[in-house]
């Protein structure tokens, strides 16, 4: 008899110890009643309009809390300014790598560029970033593995944008102003691989950096009038495409404009007043468009009932949100027992899946971590963005 029980004692203690492994009480970030994401973003400083994104992510965790969470845990984001630089972006990523499961939203070329080893290194997920997705063409696989990201290519967009301006407005000079670094440097090498693909159709005749730190661009338009093009492609901040769009009708220059996605929100006519009216804007494949699409003004709605602030600024606050869609349809995935490794695999299962019906179908896999690269064309009218076309898709890059 003693030798029975304390066989069956044993088998419970093994069973227990099996139980055990890969516990909630053994992974970062994760408790049985809760899942913790870490979001650095601009909350200050040039860039702070992008950081909306964030305030959709946090609005829409609350959202999913409120109707039971996950697999029985509460979503809690833990929300950092970063303020558009690498060196701050980077110690809000080192200050919560020992509290989070994973980082969702990232945001900025420049802070993807200097992180991108960060979360294979620190078996962190990475559950969307926005800035040039060719970074990750270019990391081991270990940190590839940890990264999923839905977000057009910037240089595939430049092409488009300018193939579209060639064949549909019948563009044949264009010049392009663009943020120095490499957002706006991919941007406009899609726009030069664009006209090389008109055999001579149409040319650059201008191309005109600036810096995020500057707000006086009245030399910038000034090179922008001269360059004589009737076309101009802006890959720029919010605040600087409304800058110089104001600039150039002060000096008198107004050339058809098309935009790059980052300035798709009907925001702009706030901050650029009249002279937004009409412009032509990239529109990703990873979201939808509010005042267009009836499931992105639905999904708006929820959003600002939890964070009123998202009012006016509802296309960039929905694209943080399609980010949280993600990782919680890869925690859905997962199942209850959640590990870096199960996250990794629940979102590898995610395949043809709209998130709320936004944007352009999401599929990802072992052998892909893109879940989709794809634009459409809008422009700026009576106040809203609306969608002209469907989404065009190109290859995913990895």
């Amino acid at each position: 008899m003693k030798k029975n029980l304390y066989g069956i004692g044993t088998l419970l203690a093994i069973i227990l110890a099996l139980a055990s492994i890969g516990s909630a009480a053994d992974v970062r970030g994760v408790t049985d009643t809760e899942v913790v994401i870490g979001w650095t973003t601009p909350l200050s400083g040039p860039a702070a309009l992008w950081g909306v994104t964030g305030l959709g992510g946090k609005a829409w965790a609350d959202y999913i809390n409120d109707n039971g969470g996950i697999h029985g845990r509460k979503i809690k984001v833990i929300m950092k300014d970063d303020g558009y630089n690498p060196a701050r972006a980077m110690a809000n990523l080192r200050e919560m790598k020992s509290k989070v499961f994973a980082v969702c939203g990232l945001l900025g070329t420049a802070i993807v560029n200097a992180s991108k080893d960060f979360f294979g290194e620190n078996e962190i997920p990475l559950i969307t970033a926005y800035g040039d997705i060719r970074i990750w063409t270019r990391v081991s696989p270990k940190s590839l593995k940890y990264v999923f990201v839905t977000y057009p290519d910037y240089e595939d967009e430049g092409k488009y944008m300018t193939a579209w301006a060639v064949k549909n407005l019948g563009s044949k000079k264009i010049a392009a102003f663009y943020q120095n670094d490499d957002y706006g440097k991919m941007g406009l090498e899609g726009v030069k691989k664009g006209l090389a693909a008109t055999a001579g159709r149409a040319k650059l005749v201008g191309a005109v950096p600036y810096e995020i730190t500057e707000r006086a661009l009245s030399t910038h338009a000034l090179k922008l009038k001269e360059s004589g093009a009737d076309t101009l492609v802006i890959y720029a901040s919010p605040t600087h495409g409304a800058i110089i769009t104001k600039t150039l009708a002060k000096v008198g220059y107004q050339p058809k404009v098309l935009a790059s996605f980052p300035l798709a929100d009907a925001i702009m006519y706030k901050i650029a007043g009249p002279t937004w009216e009409g412009t032509y804007v990239g529109l990703p494949g990873n979201s939808g468009l509010p005042g267009t699409d009836p499931d992105a003004d639905r999904v708006a709605e929820i959003l600002k009932k939890y964070n009123p602030k998202i009012e006016g600024k509802e296309f960039l606050a929905l694209f943080g949100a399609t980010s949280m869609m993600h990782l919680a349809e890869g925690l859905k995935n997962a199942g209850r027992n959640l590990t870096p490794e199960s996250m990794i695999m629940g979102m590898e299962k995610i395949k043809e899946w709209k998130a709320e019906n936004l944007g352009a179908r999401v599929s990802y896999g072992p052998d892909r971590h893109n879940g989709n690269n794809a634009s459409r064309m809008g422009q700026a009218k009576g106040g809203k963005v609306v969608g002209l076309e469907p989404f065009t898709v190109f290859q995913p890059l990895f």
